[in-house]
């Protein structure tokens, strides 16, 4: 005789065991293996606050000789000052995020040291091993090839920080309120190859500065790590009267930057300086590039001819008709893919972001393009993850 529970227990619904989450894949480790190139960190830190992942700054200093000096790139640290910079121990990272010649050289070994399970990101342009970086996020400028591992990107990954530029505001508000408007905000380089930047350019661009600007407003000039003396004393003996200077030091507590990026009302930039344009065109006001002259003789002139050639047009739009040959150079070690900061000068100007200085000013329809977000996500499908 069955059991009157049995017959009950026979017709009732099984209990329902509440479902599990499945556990969440870990997030991959990263290393952001940087130097002391501020714009250049800039970059590789946005792609990782966008990522979202844990991280760890592995910050490089470099023997004298390579402060300067090129090292010929290959996987080590022959070139790290290794005293004065930080440990780079096992365990291995997942994800090595990099800029630059000298950082880059130092991901790649990290690679080797893991046995090339260590995947290595770089922002810009590889010196050497195109193939063997897992990722190379082309900024504009470059001459690279078409690549699977190659992504371009519409302009550099600089961005605004709008906490810093907020809290930049409220420190130099009272400062600049007695000043006219409007403000302009100068901001300047350096000499960089193959640019010519030195006293007599500098007045060239004080004389442009100055029939742009006319005499309505006033001037806040800014030097920045690469401008070199003689400019410094050249903007110091000619500027306006009325213009104020910060001339920048290493250890100056009162950089006036980020103020500037708050507060004033159009700015002009020296072509040379990448990051401080992309930053100034993502806040969407008047912006004025100041190209600087080609360096004269005839190398610069064959070389560009040469790089016609023998390469990708930066921003990958075609390229010479021998740049099977050239990427073969690469390969062999015998030439590196050269760079045009021009092509990021006609992105500026042809989106709208931008004007050379002595035209009209006018204020950008739209934001600069932001390619960050596409970069995370590329990022993440390498590890297969959303």
């Amino acid at each position: 005789m069955v059991p009157p529970e049995a017959s009950t227990r026979k017709n009732s619904p099984l209990p329902i065991r509440p479902s599990e989450p499945e556990p969440a894949p870990a997030s991959p480790h990263v290393w952001l293996v940087i130097g002391d190139k501020l714009g250049d960190n800039a970059q590789v830190e946005v792609v990782a606050e966008a990522l979202g992942w844990p991280i760890e700054r592995k910050v490089l200093r470099f023997l004298a000789q390579y402060q300067t000096g090129k090292p010929p790139f290959k996987p080590s640290l022959y070139h790290v000052d290794r005293s004065a910079s930080d440990v780079l121990d096992p365990p291995w990272p997942d994800l090595v995020l990099t800029v630059g010649r000298r950082p880059s050289m130092a991901a790649m070994w990290i690679k080797a040291q893991s046995g090339g399970r260590t995947k290595v990101v770089i922002v810009g342009r590889p010196r050497r091993m195109l193939r063997d970086f897992d990722l190379v996020l082309a900024t504009p400028q470059y001459r690279l090839p078409e690549r699977d591992n190659v992504m371009r990107l519409d302009l550099p990954l600089m961005r605004v920080d709008p906490d810093k530029v907020a809290a930049g505001a409220a420190a130099w508000r009272e400062r600049l309120a007695s000043l006219a408007r409007p403000l302009t905000a100068v901001f300047v380089g350096g000499p960089t190859k193959p640019f010519v930047f030195n006293a007599a350019v500098t007045r060239a661009f004080l004389a442009a500065l100055r029939e742009s600007t006319g005499s309505a407003g006033a001037l806040f000039v800014s030097t920045s790590r690469r401008t070199p003396p003689d400019i410094v004393a050249t903007l110091e003996a000619e500027l306006p009267a009325g213009s104020r200077l910060f001339c920048w030091t290493p250890n100056a507590t009162d950089n006036p930057y980020q103020g500037l990026l708050g507060l004033a009302d159009r700015f002009v930039v020296t072509g040379d300086s990448v990051s401080m344009l992309v930053e100034v065109a993502r806040l969407g006001k008047p912006l004025a590039l100041f190209p600087l002259p080609v360096s004269p003789g005839p190398w610069p002139s064959l070389r560009k001819r040469l790089a016609d050639i023998f390469q990708p047009a930066a921003g990958g739009d075609g390229g010479g008709p021998l740049t099977w040959l050239g990427d073969a150079f690469y390969d062999w070690g015998l030439i590196g893919y050269s760079r045009e900061f021009e092509a990021v000068h006609r992105a500026l100007i042809d989106g709208g972001f931008a004007v050379p200085l002595g035209r009209p000013f006018n204020t950008a329809a739209s934001p600069a393009p932001d390619n960050v977000p596409k970069v995370a996500s590329r990022i993440r499908a390498m590890f297969n993850l959303r």
